[in-house]
């Protein structure tokens, strides 16, 4: 019979030495995500209110004959959301590599994990 135990400090150690930076970098985000009390975007679900929080993957205007829109790409470690801004080119501090806190509702469009004009809040960045 084999014993395990929980992982000590030493084998986190060499875990993240080994461990290329992409991993490293989402095991942090993650952890800040569950400390800031916000869902795992993984975890989402289609129509509920959520509030998540990661670092801005990308930012792109796109022009359209409607309705201008903003979409900035967020990534908590466990998946991506784009947010979209209708109606804006530009918004101050949204901008890639910043931290950002989205709450609105989840949705689905085209495969892709989508909140419209989300209430946020600019972190460090």
């Amino acid at each position: 019979m084999t014993e395990t135990r929980p992982a000590g400090w030493l084998s986190k150690a060499l875990q993240r030495l080994t461990a290329d930076d992409q991993s490293i970098d989402a095991q942090e985000l993650r952890a800040e995500a569950v400390n800031a009390g916000c869902e795992p975007v993984s975890s989402c679900r289609k129509g509920e209110v959520v509030t998540v929080t990661g670092r801005l993957k990308s930012v792109v205007y796109t022009p359209r004959e409607t309705v201008p829109t903003l979409e900035a790409e967020l990534f908590d470690g466990s998946g991506s959301v784009t947010l979209v801004w209708l109606g804006r080119r530009r918004i101050p501090g949204i901008e890639p590599g910043r931290t950002v806190t989205a709450r609105g509702r989840f949705a689905a469009f085209d495969g892709r994990r989508v909140i419209y004009n989300p209430w946020y809040e600019l972190g460090a960045g």
